[in-house]
């Protein structure tokens, strides 16, 4: 093989990984919990164990599935089950930082309207340019860096 062929090659190869990973990337089911409680278990069914009891919001990666139940990951890499009906669409973020500005708009440059503390679920209202506009359960709605949130 020529020095020219295994560049393309070598190109190639590196397109095709980089295009899979986005790929894989824009595949990624992401649920929310819909209901006031919602208990996580350690497998696909009520007779097993309740791991945490996760509340209205909580942002979870679909992993897989079995039957009605969704194996979920979330923001913490902690893995559990939930039965499919209880969990919704509605977009959903977590703070992953120990505590975030909420701002009155996109962008370190406006001022901050409140804060929210790690763990703390926001409702995802709009998305920016690495900002989303996020409402927290007590009302408030402002903007935080897409990149201090976990969810979608």
């Amino acid at each position: 093989m020529t020095e020219k062929n295994l560049l393309r090659s070598l190109i190639f190869a590196f397109l095709l990984v980089f295009w899979a990973a986005g790929s894989a990337q824009a595949n990624i089911e992401m649920v929310s919990v819909d209901r006031p409680k919602v208990n996580m278990r350690s497998g696909p069914g009520t007779n097993y164990p309740i791991l945490w009891e996760l509340g209205q919001g909580y942002p979870l990666m679909v992993i897989s599935r079995q039957g009605s139940w969704l194996k979920v990951r979330d923001f913490e890499n902690d893995e559990g089950w939930v039965y499919q009906p209880l969990v919704g669409k509605t977009a959903h973020l977590v703070v992953k930082e120990r505590i975030v500005n909420i701002r009155s708009g996109p962008g370190t440059r406006f001022r901050v309207v409140g804060q929210a503390k790690y763990g703390v679920v926001l409702r995802t209202m709009e998305r920016g340019s690495g900002w989303v506009k996020v409402q927290h359960e007590n009302g408030l709605t402002g903007w935080v860096s897409r990149s201090l949130l976990w969810g979608w």
